[in-house]
């Protein structure tokens, strides 16, 4: 099924549809969502939330760059926190 784009949103926003959590937990995220965000079969996800704006799945990668930024700015250096 494609992603439909959410409307008011820029068109990197997509709706990839539902996934059914089974017995054991595990969803199936949808094959457009995978190929869009290159996720393969092995890879690692981190999933993040709170009780009341639920879950977020993303590459542990993409926050541990916005970490470093953060942390840059509260430093206030404008540099990386591991000095480069």
């Amino acid at each position: 099924m494609p992603s439909k784009h959410i409307l008011g949103k820029s068109r990197s926003s997509h709706v990839f549809g539902t996934a059914k959590v089974g017995e054991k937990g595990q969803i199936v995220i949808p094959r457009e969502a995978r190929a869009l965000f290159g996720i393969q079969p092995g890879d690692t996800l981190l999933l993040v939330g709170d009780a009341e704006s639920g879950i977020v799945i993303t590459k542990p990668e993409l926050l541990s760059d916005l970490a470093d930024e953060v942390l840059a700015n509260i430093n206030g250096k404008g540099e990386k926190r591991n000095g480069t």
